[in-house]
């Protein structure tokens, strides 16, 4: 079980009553499939994605980016338990769409990013800190089932 203190809790949650959903989840995801070319595959039913602008102007795209985003709101909900709160999500991933889970550290990585280029000066050094902890452990738990 991950320890959180309070000032780790508070700038989780300083991050997440900022986030605009439906700007974040869609740079993010747009970022990932341009920046790793390869996580395109887990995506071929959305249609075009044969280069950057196809990619930034695809609905399917900015649509999953907004819904994986809002995924995190159960672990944001729930700190203290993530492991089990994305256990079924974890099953999904590995049992049925079978993606490389190495795939969940990339997309983590582009959602900081985005946040980082949003928040500015405001994501100061122990804000990412707390940030980088919360996604690893969601992107553990997102991992379980492959272990």
């Amino acid at each position: 079980m991950v320890e959180w203190t309070e000032e780790e809790r508070a700038f989780i949650q300083e991050i997440f009553s900022k986030l605009k959903y439906e700007d974040v989840g869609p740079k993010s995801l747009c970022r990932a499939l341009i920046v790793y070319p390869w996580t395109q595959r887990y995506f071929a039913h959305f249609g075009n994605l044969y280069n950057e602008d196809a990619i930034m102007g695809n609905p399917e795209v900015a649509r999953h980016g907004a819904v994986v985003l809002h995924g995190l709101d159960a672990a944001v909900k729930n700190m203290d338990n993530i492991k089990s709160n994305y256990a079924e999500l974890s099953e999904l991933h590995c049992e049925k769409l079978h993606v490389d889970p190495d795939n969940f550290k990339l997309m983590a990585d582009c959602i900081t990013v985005v946040i980082a280029t949003q928040m500015r000066a405001s994501f100061t050094p122990p804000m990412q800190a707390a940030w980088y902890k919360f996604l690893s452990v969601v992107v553990s738990a997102l991992s379980r089932q492959y272990h």
